[in-house]
């Protein structure tokens, strides 16, 4: 009888889909009342109709980057959830937000709540970096500037019609820390601009950032 400890290691660090369940699960007549029975043994967590991830011997979940990744792609983890990895706002976050070329969406299992806002390409694109968030885990997140910039982008009804506005969101609403925004590059942040939709509210973010 198959069980965790018999699953080959690179299977218990990502999500596996359905099918490769059904490839591990090829010695039985009926795999998919195995599969039943894994989850309700809970040794296996069911991410999203035919996404899967084993629960680990050692009792260590994924990283909740690593599966928003999986989870719905292509996505990168941005807006607040990235500025808080970072310590750009104080506040811890809950619900993990990632931008995705795709069509919104929105899942919620045992790893976390994932949201997914669309951007288009080629704004989607800027900004992305890889992350190793711990042996064998890795994330695609945006980058402060990025992530900051999504943040305003996908926050309906915001709007920043000056810096002085901008600077009172960044401050006083997101309190972010002023050392922390003087460190962003502004210079790639303006390079995005012609591709970005809200430009305004972003050039005066700037502006805002560059006044302190």
């Amino acid at each position: 009888m198959l069980q965790v400890y018999d699953i080959p290691s690179q299977y218990l660090d990502y999500p596996v889909s359905h099918q490769v369940l059904l490839s591990l699960l090829k010695d039985y007549k009926r795999p998919n009342d195995k599969i039943y029975e894994m989850i309700k043994a809970g040794d296996l967590i069911p991410l999203k109709r035919g996404l899967y991830q084993f629960r680990n011997p050692s009792g260590i979940l994924p990283e909740p980057f690593n599966v928003a990744n999986v989870l719905y792609g292509p996505s990168y983890v941005s807006a607040e959830s990235a500025l808080s990895y970072y310590g750009f706002i104080p506040e811890q976050v809950f619900t993990i937000t990632s931008i995705t070329t795709k069509k919104s969406a929105s899942f919620r299992n045992e790893i976390g709540t994932f949201d997914y806002q669309h951007l288009s390409i080629p704004y989607y694109s800027f900004g992305i970096q890889r992350i190793n968030l711990r042996e064998g885990q890795y994330a695609l997140i945006a980058t402060p500037e990025k992530a900051l910039f999504d943040q305003i982008i996908i926050t309906k009804g915001l709007l920043f019609r000056s810096a002085s506005s901008a600077r009172e969101f960044l401050l006083e609403n997101m309190r972010m820390d002023e050392i922390h925004l003087r460190e962003m590059n502004t210079f790639n942040m303006k390079s995005w601009l012609n591709e970005a939709p809200k430009k305004e509210s972003l050039e005066n973010t700037i502006k805002a950032i560059q006044s302190l």
